[in-house]
């Protein structure tokens, strides 16, 4: 149970829109509510570590390794940004967190429940939300350099995981496949009501 403060965390597939909303929702509630931004990997060393060595690095180090370099991050993330706003009474929006670890590396084939434990003293979030877009779609939005995980194959995979925690109710599926307009609309309809909920 978080202190104080509300955590909401955005996720989805590479090129699915999740940064954009992530800031466009952080933007707008702090027209409203003591608010504050954050992403993984973090701006701690390790998350800066794992921008620059491991996701556009080839060849990868085992995808075991990479789960637990996330973990670790998290843990550095959850400790210095984000249970410090929720002391304070602030909602924290979160811009990917522990289920992109169980989409990404859990498409590997490594196992779900391993990640979960390796990352069992991660904050639960009061709301995770996961904006849902065809992989085909996305791969031909991504006009930058793309990372090692973004291929068709892999994006299919990582789809499948995250669905399957929408399946089982830890995370709300958003609809993708709309206008920018229309997918920030149906995400702050469901943040408001959490928020409300949290009084």
């Amino acid at each position: 149970m978080n202190p104080k403060g509300v955590f909401i965390v955005i996720e989805g597939i590479d090129g699915s829109g999740k940064t954009t909303q992530a800031k466009l929702l952080a933007t707008k509630l702090k027209k409203s509510y003591d608010t504050v931004f954050t992403a993984e990997p973090s701006n701690g060393k390790i998350g800066k570590f794992i921008r620059s060595r491991i996701l556009y690095s080839e060849p990868r180090p085992p995808t075991s390794v990479e789960a637990l370099l996330f973990a670790a991050d998290r843990i550095e993330h959850t400790n210095n940004e984000v249970l410090p706003a929720l002391e304070r009474g602030q909602v924290v929006v979160s811009d990917r967190y522990l289920y992109s670890s169980l989409a990404y590396q859990g498409s590997t084939g490594l196992s779900l429940n391993w990640i979960e434990n390796i990352n069992k003293h991660a904050v639960k979030p009061d709301l995770a939300l996961f904006i849902d877009v065809d992989p085909e779609t996305v791969l031909k939005r991504l006009k930058r350099k793309k990372s090692v995980m973004e291929n068709l194959e892999t994006q299919r995979k990582v789809r499948e995981v995250y669905l399957g925690y929408v399946t089982n109710g830890a995370l709300i599926r958003i609809n993708g496949d709309q206008t920018k307009r229309a997918v920030a609309k149906e995400i702050f309809e469901k943040v408001k009501a959490s928020l409300e909920t949290h009084g």
